[in-house]
């Protein structure tokens, strides 16, 4: 079993769905970030998800993208981050798992091989690239697998079942499902069809299921069947304006909990 899903399996086995916080990388700025990230991993998040800025994010909201756009204006490299981490993995708060979120060129210029060896080098567990579709994918899953690093997929309302079954064949560690057709962002209820993109997930996929993408409060799963219930969620928009207001990961977090 691939660490992340064994993070999302031992959450489930307690009873309760895997937390996956989303953090744009040096967002607000870069010691922010970090008294974030250490807030967050040793404060009970199951899986961190680290957003590498890009200068057209093409699946990210006003808040995410808006970060981005920060953050290279104050000169991010994705090299800083990489290093950055391989330098506090041993010195780490907790045990999250890490997964980069960020899109296809940036990655290409990194270059595949030196990407995968200096993510795992630096802990990370896996990637999710929202602009690679999976016909393309074969390169850069090869690339990641070879150093022990998933490819998540992505799947949505959008997704027919068949595709679903294909898009997370030979896949690991989860399979994050896109709540609503368009961009991240916070979103007051769920969308209608969460359910029933949930149900047929379920019925295509047999690894863990991340739901996103408009998720800012818990009590939004409530309004789901006890079966269209994620195994993990995940949350970003809402925690980046919470923290470019000077609240604190912890804080946040422990709402989740």
């Amino acid at each position: 079993m691939h660490t992340l899903e064994a993070k999302i399996r031992a959450a489930n086995a307690v009873g309760r769905p895997a937390l996956i916080p989303f953090l744009t990388a040096h967002f607000p700025d870069r010691a922010a970030f970090w008294t974030a990230f250490d807030e967050l991993d040793g404060g009970g998040a199951d899986i961190i998800e680290i957003g590498v800025p890009f200068s057209d994010p093409v699946a990210d909201g006003p808040v995410v993208e808006e970060a981005s756009r920060r953050v290279l204006a104050a000169g991010f490299r994705l090299d800083d981050l990489l290093a950055e981490l391989a330098q506090r993995r041993e010195r780490r708060a907790g045990s999250a798992g890490l997964v980069l979120m960020g899109y296809l060129n940036p990655f290409l210029s990194h270059g595949l091989e030196r990407l995968a060896a200096d993510a795992a080098m630096a802990g990370v567990s896996g990637c999710i690239i929202p602009d690679l579709p999976h016909e393309e994918a074969g390169p850069v899953r090869a690339a990641l697998g070879a150093r022990g690093l998933a490819l998540i997929p992505l799947v949505g309302p959008n997704t027919g079942e068949e595709r679903m079954a294909l898009c997370a064949g030979g896949a690991q560690g989860y399979v994050y499902v896109v709540s609503v057709m368009g961009v991240t962002g916070e979103r007051a209820a769920l969308a209608p069809r969460v359910a029933e993109t949930m149900a047929r997930a379920r019925r295509a996929v047999r690894l863990p299921l991340a739901l996103g993408f408009g998720l800012s409060r818990p009590e939004q799963l409530a309004e789901l069947p006890p079966k269209a219930r994620p195994d993990a969620v995940v949350f970003g928009s809402a925690l980046l304006r919470h923290l470019d207001a000077g609240g604190t990961a912890a804080d946040f977090l422990r709402r989740w909990r």
